[in-house]
């Protein structure tokens, strides 16, 4: 129902997967777990391992309790405020290729979207406090396994960074980070890491 100024931003629940499809309120055989097995099984699709590297993060973070938001300003806000921003990037592809692939994360500025309310802020800037690059590092196509969150490597570092050295670049590869002093991390240690952003 639209109200006198537009509609409300939706508020989903989370789903368990058990959830079915249904025909009104006939249920049929298919279940919202079939769905996600159906589309997101790919998990080193650029656009699904983006996705899955956000949620290691989270996890890693203790944030994966509530819902992302699609599109939104920033990928994940702490219990203190601190906004993060995860990139991804692999040297192995889904699809066939003769070498690795170049290691290179996008960081431009951009125009931030609230979802609330599908307003985009008029300064193009970094969004985020700090940024945590996340590699899946694994070079092996027999044994590649996303969810193994050893095969991952994590990097952070200050947007405060990026604004003082590369204020407009929107791309970067893995050397240049390393030369501004971005810090690998392990999965088990990113928490504490965040604290030297707070």
């Amino acid at each position: 129902m639209a109200l006198m100024d537009g509609y409300p931003a939706l508020k989903p629940t989370k789903k368990t997967g058990d959830e079915t499809l249904h025909f009104n309120s006939q249920p049929l055989s298919h279940t919202l777990s079939d769905f996600w097995g159906w589309s997101a099984s790919d998990l080193v699709s650029n656009a699904t391992r983006g996705i899955l590297a956000e949620y290691i993060v989270a996890s890693a973070l203790g944030l994966s309790d509530g819902i992302r938001t699609e599109w939104d300003a920033c990928d994940l806000i702490t219990a203190a405020g601190l906004k993060i921003e995860v990139k991804s990037s692999s040297y192995l592809q889904s699809w066939f290729h003769k070498k690795p692939s170049v290691i290179e994360f996008s960081i431009g500025p951009t125009r931030g979207w609230d979802a609330r309310t599908n307003v985009s802020s008029l300064e193009s800037k970094r969004q985020a406090d700090v940024y945590i690059f996340a590699l899946l590092a694994h070079r092996d196509k027999t044994t590649l396994d996303p969810l193994n969150v050893a095969q991952w490597e994590f990097y952070i570092l200050g947007s405060s960074v990026l604004n003082a050295k590369v204020p407009t670049q929107k791309k970067i590869r893995l050397a240049s980070l390393l030369r501004l002093g971005a810090r690998q991390v392990s999965y088990d240690a990113l928490s504490s890491s965040l604290h030297a952003y707070a």
